[in-house]
């Protein structure tokens, strides 16, 4: 872990991603960015991701309108705001700079989760990440509702098979996470696996049709089911 030695750009954060390393801050209002490259990488497995049946059920009852990078900057508002156990978050205003303007270059995806609410659906949940080849780095996610953020995970992975991705990046492996299967996995090997996916020509689309969506999730749950 390095301090910022000069600016960081969107061009060089792509150069860094390609190269395993990726930034965060000390504190919400600390003004210095970290290169982060962990000895142990946390992959989240697109073949072997572990849904629940009660997960399943959630997803697939369309408890909330699912779409994708129609409020990035409401959902990493959310990743940055104090939560229950998380009173201060690595997303400070530099981040918040930095990964909106990677998705105005269309290299960062959000997906959302809203909820039926008075004067139109309320933003409840969410994750973001950065795309790059075939790989997708998560970066955060949040919920205000229950089961809101693993209800958008459940779409983002279902996404990323159907698009042609071959690698999911969660950085850290967590508690939260291993319920879903990641698992860790050292820096070399993640690096090779990294070096191969940046090369994929997969694609983002905004707009799947849903009944291919719905397929999918379908699929993940059978075959947690045969675990």
């Amino acid at each position: 872990m390095s301090r910022r030695q000069f600016e960081i750009t969107p061009e060089l954060m792509l150069r860094a991603y390609r190269a395993g390393l990726f930034p965060m801050a000390e504190t919400r209002r600390g003004d210095r960015l970290y290169w982060l490259d962990p000895e142990l990488r946390g992959v989240l497995p697109l073949d072997g991701f572990h849904l629940s049946r009660r997960l399943a059920r959630t997803v697939l009852a369309g408890e909330y309108l699912i779409t994708t990078n129609r409020d990035f900057a409401g959902v990493i508002a959310g990743c940055a705001a104090p939560a229950a156990g998380r009173e201060d978050t690595w997303i400070n205003p530099e981040i918040e700079r930095l990964f909106s303007a990677l998705h105005r270059m269309g290299h960062a995806h959000s997906v959302e989760a809203w909820a039926p609410a008075e004067g139109g659906p309320k933003l409840v949940g969410g994750l973001y990440g950065v795309a790059l080849g075939g790989a997708f780095f998560g970066e955060s996610m949040f919920s205000r509702a229950r089961d809101a953020s693993k209800v958008a995970l459940v779409h983002l992975v279902a996404r990323l098979r159907l698009f042609g991705f071959t690698l999911l990046d969660s950085q850290f492996m967590t508690t939260h996470l291993a319920q879903f299967g990641c698992t860790e996995i050292p820096r070399q090997a993640y690096k090779r696996l990294l070096s191969e996916a940046v090369e994929e020509q997969a694609r983002w689309d905004d707009e799947p049709a849903p009944a291919a969506i719905e397929a999918e999730v379908r699929r993940l749950r059978d075959a947690s089911r045969g675990e």
